[in-house]
């Protein structure tokens, strides 16, 4: 399988995002569905390095897209922190 493209990545978190906002997520439901993409994430590895994918999601962070506690989590599940 090919890698999972950051572009990607942002896309599926901004959908959740606005999903969560609109009251069409519920919070249980983000949560599967963020573990659910981090573990497509960790089999399918994710393309860019450490620097990029940390950048990318400090950039989704300042932009209000996730929160610091998303941020962590996701960092921490896929071994970058």
């Amino acid at each position: 399988m090919a890698p999972v493209t950051l572009q990607r990545i942002v896309q599926e978190l901004e959908k959740l995002k606005k999903e969560m906002d609109s009251g069409a997520l519920k919070h249980g439901e983000y949560d599967q569905r963020l573990a659910r993409m981090i573990g497509e994430l960790r089999d399918r590895k994710i393309e860019g390095d450490r620097g990029t994918i940390d950048t990318t999601l400090a950039d989704l962070l300042k932009r209000g897209v996730i929160t610091p506690s998303v941020q962590a989590h996701i960092l921490k599940r896929l071994g970058i922190s």
